[in-house]
């Protein structure tokens, strides 16, 4: 009983809290989960940590697209809350087996997207550092490897500037707070997108593309809209994607990019999920591959989480992230902060000199 009530409050906190004023389908949808002992029950038979509602909420979605939920697809489609929320947990009873199934087997990418207005420029920053013409992008914990396509991005700033390709499908925009412009540099030519995960996104096969689709709230079209554009994107030149542990199959990514090209690994809210011990041990990797060439690393992380990248005096868990720009040479290493960003991006605040 004390698992159901915990279960219980989880799923009632999600709406409450996680969903309310985002998606008024996962708000009634997840009280409807919450006060159904069914329900409860089959999730409770689910592995403890494929439990959580944003997996749960996503297997259904992906078994509405997929075609074996079609009244919950019906009422996604329609936005009828109401219908969402009985369809959901006669869903969840009548094929328990196959959402477990689909919760058990991956991951919830539900932020994979809308980061190049704060990438682009700390990726044109490490080349000018450098002094490179040619780079190599290397992302850890990639997902579906969109940062991988940060040169290839439009970038709108509320100051005016606009950044990468102009011509570009996808679009983005990003407001600018404080004194101090984002630099107008160029990333100079991309000649390798490597990404390493444990799990990465293939967006050129179906079954990824679609599990992209349902980690994300059916009735967020702006969401959909830009994963849409992210996925056709990155499927007209899709990365190479390394399987395995960040921190090992690191040294194997910087290898892959060409000698006369800067090997520039890019981390935006990945480090977090390590703990300290493997975040020192990536740190120990960038230095050991310093060795034989310069070896940039660019980072959007929470105050504190990116070893050895200052934090301005912020504290941890302040709201925002530091971005980081990093430059090992042999024996040598330069790490800055050069700004804040919020919202995963959506707000930024440069800091480093012109």
């Amino acid at each position: 009983m004390a698992g159901a009530r915990t279960l219980a409050q989880a799923y009632r906190r999600f709406a409450e809290v996680d969903a309310a004023g985002t998606s008024p389908l996962y708000e009634r949808v997840a009280l409807a989960l919450s006060g159904s002992d069914e329900a409860l029950r089959a999730v409770a038979a689910l592995p403890a940590r494929r439990r959580s509602p944003a997996v749960v909420l996503a297997a259904l979605h992906d078994l509405a697209l997929v075609g074996r939920a079609p009244a919950l697809a019906a009422a996604y489609a329609a936005g009828d809350a109401d219908a969402a929320a009985g369809a959901a947990v006669d869903t969840l009873l009548r094929v328990t087996d196959a959402v477990a199934d689909v919760a058990a087997r991956r991951p919830v990418r539900a932020d994979e997207t809308g980061h190049g207005a704060v990438l682009y420029p700390l990726v044109a920053e490490a080349a000018h550092r450098v002094g490179a013409a040619a780079v190599g992008l290397v992302d850890v914990d990639c997902g579906a490897g969109f940062d991988l396509s940060v040169d290839r991005v439009g970038v709108a700033y509320g100051d005016g500037r606009t950044l990468g390709d102009p011509s570009s499908p996808l679009r983005t925009a990003c407001r600018v707070v404080g004194d101090r412009p984002v630099p107008a540099r160029a990333v100079p030519e991309v000649v390798a997108r490597i990404g390493v995960d444990r799990d990465p996104v293939d967006v050129t096969d179906p079954d990824d593309a679609r599990w992209l689709r349902a980690c994300l709230p059916p009735d967020r079209p702006e969401r959909t809209a830009l994963l849409e554009a992210e996925i056709a994107l990155a499927a007209t030149a899709p990365p190479l994607l390394l399987r395995g542990d960040a921190v090992e199959v690191l040294p194997d990514a910087l290898a892959r990019v060409p000698a006369d090209a800067l090997p520039v690994v890019t981390t935006t809210w990945a480090l977090s999920r390590l703990p300290l011990d493997a975040r020192l041990r990536f740190l120990q990797r960038l230095g050991e591959a310093a060795a034989g060439r310069t070896v940039a690393w660019v980072s959007a992380e929470g105050v504190g989480v990116a070893p050895a990248v200052p934090t301005f005096g912020d504290r941890r868990a302040s709201g925002h992230s530091v971005l980081g720009v990093a430059v090992f040479d042999g024996s040598t290493v330069h790490v800055e902060a050069v700004g804040r960003c919020w919202s995963r991006g959506r707000i930024l605040a440069w800091l480093a000199g012109s």
